[in-house]
């Protein structure tokens, strides 16, 4: 089947997850993805656990649907490489601290006079401006800048950091939502052109926040810590089943508690002046957060599960990795994959998000191996055989 963004030729120059892992969104859509590594050593994520022995085991999901070019950009012969190829691409993406490309003479200034149709992300952890401009960005101490962290943990503790880069693939899908919209006005305007666009890390996980936002400008109010959803909606937490499974029920809406109630068989908690509205269930949300926690504790999980999905409340088993892959749902709608690695074999990955009905993402090739098309690639540049050894026993590729 044709694919959404067939005939767009990307140009990853980057490393690590979060822009990297915009290009696999933009790779799994049919974009033509070359990714420039050091000679070497490749980007630094094949150097990321988990292993198994020598092999990386995030770097197929991380890096499938990309050609791997390895490319010295001190060198001038890599440099001239870099011009080469930003001339015959669409949009290239680098996460380099800022000035590190205008350094190495392939800044936005010098290859847009070579492609002004060239759309080029920078993603780095503060962005482009602002004092903490050149701070090493990575998407930890991002999420700790962006206030997330600040939220997340029990009151009486320490905050907590997310337990993966959770800031570095929110910021993907933004790397990958500013390709398409620069590339839809490049190609729908008469004026259109290439651009350049200034992702920061922390940036991505802040714009999330209208709520922390509001109520401080509003009200004032800072905050503070809570394991779970807090300020928003009554009931809501993470709950004990009487077979010890933990689930989460969440009610948003008071439809959903007048529905919650209905299934715990307890129409006096509509009328009751504590309990009748979001707003009074908030104020005394350790006293309904308790009633509904004693009422599910007398039910297994299954039971539990079927009485209130039959009821309309929202509510989920905590599920480890073990049960997703057991999980019927997740098999359904093939969240998880089978392909083959060289040397692996048959390992699972993600599956395509999001499944669009006419133009479907796939995954047309396996992560590279380091400078597995970098023949290929320098000969579509016009580079022959002889002058692509060369380059190799040079260092630049």
């Amino acid at each position: 089947m044709p694919t959404p963004l067939e005939g767009v030729k990307v140009l990853d120059v980057s490393t690590m997850i979060a822009a990297p892992f915009g290009t696999a969104l933009l790779g799994d859509f049919g974009a033509e993805v070359t990714k420039v590594e050091i000679p070497g050593r490749g980007d630094t994520s094949r150097s990321v656990g988990p292993f198994k022995g020598d092999e990386p085991l995030r770097w197929p999901g991380l890096s499938r649907n990309k050609k791997s070019l390895t490319l010295d950009l001190h060198k001038a012969a890599g440099v001239e490489i870099m011009k080469k190829l930003a001339a015959t691409h669409d949009i290239l993406i680098e996460n380099f601290r800022p000035g590190t490309l205008e350094k190495w003479s392939v800044g936005y200034d010098v290859l847009k006079e070579i492609n002004p149709d060239l759309i080029m992300i920078r993603v780095s952890g503060y962005g482009q401006t602002g004092p903490y401009r050149e701070k090493a960005g990575f998407g930890t101490p991002a999420t700790a800048f962006s206030g997330y962290t600040y939220l997340q943990g029990f009151t009486d503790r320490h905050p907590v950091s997310p337990p993966f880069s959770l800031t570095d693939y929110i910021c993907g899908i933004y790397v990958a939502f500013a390709a398409v919209t620069a590339l839809y006005h490049r190609d729908t305007n008469t004026s259109g052109a290439g651009q350049m666009i200034d992702v920061a890390l922390y940036e991505s996980v802040f714009r999330m926040m209208e709520f922390l936002v509001a109520e401080y400008d509003q009200l004032g109010k800072i905050r503070e810590r809570s394991p779970g959803l807090a300020g928003h909606s009554s009931p809501s937490g993470t709950f004990k089943t009487k077979d010890e499974h933990w689930v989460v029920l969440v009610t948003s809406t008071d439809t959903t508690f007048n529905r919650l109630a209905a299934a715990m068989n307890r129409a006096d908690l509509l009328t009751d002046p504590h309990f009748h509205t979001n707003a009074s269930r908030l104020e005394n949300n350790e006293a309904i957060n308790q009633i509904v926690a004693d009422w599910i504790s007398n039910h297994p999980r299954e039971a539990l599960l079927k009485k209130l999905d039959e009821f309309g409340v929202p509510i989920s088993p905590v599920l480890s990795i073990a049960d997703i892959f057991a999980n019927e749902h997740y098999q359904a709608r093939e969240n998880i994959v089978e392909v083959q690695h060289p040397r692996l074999g048959a390992i699972k990955v993600p599956g395509i998000v999001p499944k669009f009905e006419k133009t479907p993402g796939s995954i047309r090739s396996i992560a590279p191996d380091l400078g597995e098309h970098n023949e290929e690639i320098l000969e579509g540049l016009g580079y022959s055989l002889v002058e692509i050894e060369t380059l190799k026993q040079n260092g630049v590729i």
